[in-house]
């Protein structure tokens, strides 16, 4: 609703209306609710391992399968932000159930492949609200399946009408206006700054401590980011400067 709604204010007349895909919708629908059944069965620090793993392995295999070619820089730079990321969530790690590990990986594949439609997009917030319109028919059914087991509190249908209007709704628009500007592969490392956003939000607005683990896999993330990011260009500096 949040998304026609702005859709149908700053869209320009004449503008390209991109209509999404039923793709894109469908992996956006997989994403989310593998996500949210996979969380009941894993630890917090377990689970965004495992999906950001998966979401990481899925871009960059896609990448390299249609020929993106990744040069020693940018191989060092995913793996030390990777590094990065397990040393920020592994006091949080434990064995996980097989389901949630199966279906948290499904989440991280889907979540791939969904950021992948998006990379040429012309019209984001067109794409995204149409790509979620899309999803209303498959929300239904599993409305219908669950609701039977569901428990409604008034401050679960608030955090529920947050999610789903400012930080997916809105966020993901953002997401596929930022893709334009980044390769598959970098697309999926960049990604892996989310989990020291949602630290230091905890820091900031939950009064967690700052901790050194937190500075420390912070560098190494960002420091990998920036590797992938110049990697390319530092490599084709020096190619053309041996030439």
């Amino acid at each position: 609703m949040v998304l026609t709604i702005i859709l149908k204010i700053v869209q320009p007349s004449g503008k390209n209306n991109a209509k999404g895909s039923w793709k894109a919708a469908f992996m956006l629908f997989l994403y989310a609710i593998t996500f949210s059944y996979a969380y009941l069965s894993l630890e917090t620090g377990t689970g965004a391992l495992i999906l950001f793993a998966s979401v990481q392995m899925t871009m960059i295999l896609v990448g390299v399968i249609s020929g993106r070619k990744l040069h020693l820089f940018e191989w060092l730079g995913v793996i030390i932000a990777f590094l990065g990321f397990v040393y920020l969530v592994l006091p949080g790690l434990a064995t996980p159930s097989l389901t949630g590990f199966f279906l948290m990986s499904v989440s991280g594949i889907a979540w791939g492949f969904y950021t992948l439609a998006g990379k040429g997009s012309e019209n984001p917030l067109s794409d995204t609200s149409y790509n979620f319109i899309r999803c209303l028919p498959l929300a239904m059914i599993l409305i219908v399946i669950s609701i039977q087991n569901s428990t409604l509190t008034s401050e679960g249908i608030l955090l529920a009408i947050l999610s789903g209007a400012i930080t997916s709704g809105i966020g993901y628009t953002i997401w596929y206006m930022a893709l334009g500007g980044l390769s598959d592969i970098r697309a999926a490392v960049v990604q892996l700054i989310v989990p020291v956003i949602a630290a230091f939000g905890g820091v900031l607005f939950a009064n967690e401590a700052l901790s050194m683990r937190l500075v420390l896999s912070s560098v190494i993330i960002l420091g990998g980011i920036l590797m992938v990011i110049l990697g390319k260009h530092y490599y084709e500096h020096l190619i053309s400067r041996n030439s």
